[in-house]
């Protein structure tokens, strides 16, 4: 058989696969609203210079407390200020912390989650550490790493690092001791390859689903942890505006002006939900036991 042959019998047999992975796609609807509403709320983070019609420290104290209408669609809160534009900037501010303390958090509790898988005297360390950090509970620890860093944004990110590096570490440790016990590490460890090379370009590749499922999560709880430390005054400074100070300002006004907690309320909620359903569709989509029993439904 010639290349030219070959290479148009390979091209149906990859396209197959194109489609029954693209079928696979669209019939996780965990996964498909998920990732709706992830693009939607990241569309508004990325543009949102370009959707907010009013600067977001722009004041107008004529029309301070104004309901929604056409000048204003969500309404201006105590200082005349545009809610609309303040919340577009709001969730890019939500978006940036999430993903930069998801990004940190990863990977400082990988590194951690794989030296303590493979050495022992670093397991006891680092878990005992780990306990101690679990003694508390995420938003308790956060507030007390802020009272002592004191309120910036740059303090709320390395706050919630080090809340979220704990659990990230022992998904991976838990995932990873599996990993080692299996035969190809062992002969890997024959051959004297370095611990290095067996941690990050052998394990660490076949623990990316859990950690993957377990990012989503971590992000999902970071927007929801940023957001109570604004509310509750220790998170972003004013003026600059997020979606948890925005539900404080709201919450000295909530009898007269409902719509400055609506707003920002309903897409804090928008961005945890598409979080949510994106990381348990991804976690059967991921799943090979879920898959099966998939193709049974279909074939029933």
């Amino acid at each position: 058989m010639s290349e030219s042959t070959k290479v148009l019998v390979n091209k149906p047999l990859a396209l197959k696969k194109t489609v029954k992975k693209n079928s696979r796609f669209f019939s996780n609807r965990l996964l498909l609203t998920g990732s709706i509403l992830l693009v939607i709320t990241t569309f508004i983070g990325v543009f949102a210079s370009f959707l907010s019609p009013y600067e977001i420290l722009e004041i107008d104290p004529k029309n301070r407390l104004a309901a929604p209408s056409n000048a204003h669609w969500f309404g201006t809160d105590n200082f005349g200020r545009d809610v609309f534009s303040r919340t577009m900037y709001g969730v890019r501010i939500s978006l940036l912390i999430g993903v930069t303390v998801t990004l940190v958090a990863s990977v400082i509790g990988l590194t951690v989650g794989l030296l303590a898988s493979y050495y022992k005297l670093l397991d006891h360390i680092f878990m005992r550490i780990c306990d101690g950090l679990f003694a508390f509970p995420s938003i308790l620890l956060a507030i007390a790493i802020m009272s002592a860093l004191g309120p910036k944004s740059i303090n709320v990110i390395i706050a919630l690092v080090l809340v979220f590096i704990p659990s990230i570490a022992r998904i991976v440790r838990s995932a990873a001791l599996v990993v080692k016990e299996k035969v190809f590490i062992e002969a890997l460890q024959a051959q004297g390859a370095s611990s290095f090379r067996i941690l990050f370009l052998h394990i660490a590749p076949n623990i990316l689903a859990p950690l993957i499922v377990q990012v989503t999560f971590v992000f999902a709880v970071t927007i929801l942890t940023e957001a109570s430390l604004s509310f509750l005054g220790a998170g972003i400074p004013a003026p600059l505006p997020s979606l948890g100070n925005m539900l404080y300002d709201g919450k000295l006004a909530i009898y007269n002006a409902w719509w400055m907690t609506v707003f920002p309320g309903l897409f804090i909620i928008l961005i945890v939900l598409g979080l949510n359903l994106f990381g348990d569709g991804l976690r059967d989509h991921l799943n090979p036991k879920s898959k099966l029993s998939v193709k049974r439904r279909k074939r029933r």
